[in-house]
């Protein structure tokens, strides 16, 4: 048989939100490669195969990316159906690029199947709407954690006029906060810190950029967690704008 990996979203937690897609590929899996963020219960849809966690969580011990590689390489070359399940999406900061190049590099068909990412689902189960018109043209997606500690552009982010939705922010929301002051976006302008995106146990605070830190620690936030900082995330400007639109 020809090797091949599927690279699979398992979308934000709620397993409702898995694809047609994603189910058909856990269905026909031999090998299930899970990462930490993925929900169990989603292995209903692959009773059949051995089930192999390969958790990445900041902060915590990881299983080295380099073992992964190998082990997909492994059980593809075997023959056998590999699934790497991966929370969200797998190419919205999950590594889905780099694991299909690795693997490619090596011979391996790889097919990537879309999830949704918590950053949409979490806004969503909130009543955010990430763009709306007279209120965001837009929305940038960026990570708060890089693996060579560069910085980001924040005064781009914060002259770009699109809702900004910042992942693995938690431990960073002080530097956040600073930054985007300083290239000054409003001290009172919006932030949604959503937890446990889609998930029964889910938890909301809304903010401002000024007070975020201050709030998020009363709130005692924690990973996994996103920020939602724009316009968008006043619940009483989104109702005006709508009424005003549909006038």
């Amino acid at each position: 048989m020809s090797a091949k990996v599927w690279l699979v979203g398992a979308g934000p937690g709620d397993p409702e939100l898995l694809t047609l897609k994603a189910v058909r590929a856990l269905h026909e899996a031999d090998v299930v490669l899970m990462d930490d963020l993925a929900n169990p219960a989603v292995l209903e849809h692959c009773a059949g195969a051995r089930v192999i966690i390969v958790g990445k969580r900041g902060g915590c011990r990881s299983t080295p990316q380099d073992f992964i590689h190998r082990l997909m390489l492994r059980y593809a070359r075997q023959g056998k159906c590999v699934v790497r399940l991966k929370g969200g999406d797998p190419c919205i900061f999950g590594r889905g690029g780099e694991e299909a190049t690795w693997l490619r590099e090596h011979g391996v068909d790889v097919e990537l199947v879309n999830g949704i990412t918590a950053g949409l689902a979490g806004a969503s189960q909130c009543d955010i709407p990430l763009t709306l018109r007279g209120v965001s043209r837009g929305v940038t997606l960026v990570t708060a954690h890089t693996q060579d500690g560069s910085h980001l552009n924040w005064r781009a982010l914060a002259e770009g006029g699109t809702t900004l939705v910042v992942y693995m922010g938690v431990a960073k929301l002080e530097e956040i906060r600073q930054q985007l002051l300083e290239s000054a976006m409003p001290a009172d302008m919006p932030v949604a810190m959503i937890e446990n995106a889609s998930l029964p146990q889910q938890r909301e605070c809304r903010s401002t950029l000024a007070q975020m830190h201050t709030d998020a620690q009363a709130f005692a936030l924690k990973s996994p967690a996103i920020l939602v900082i724009g316009r968008v995330a006043t619940p009483a400007q989104v109702a005006c704008v709508a009424a005003s639109a549909s006038a």
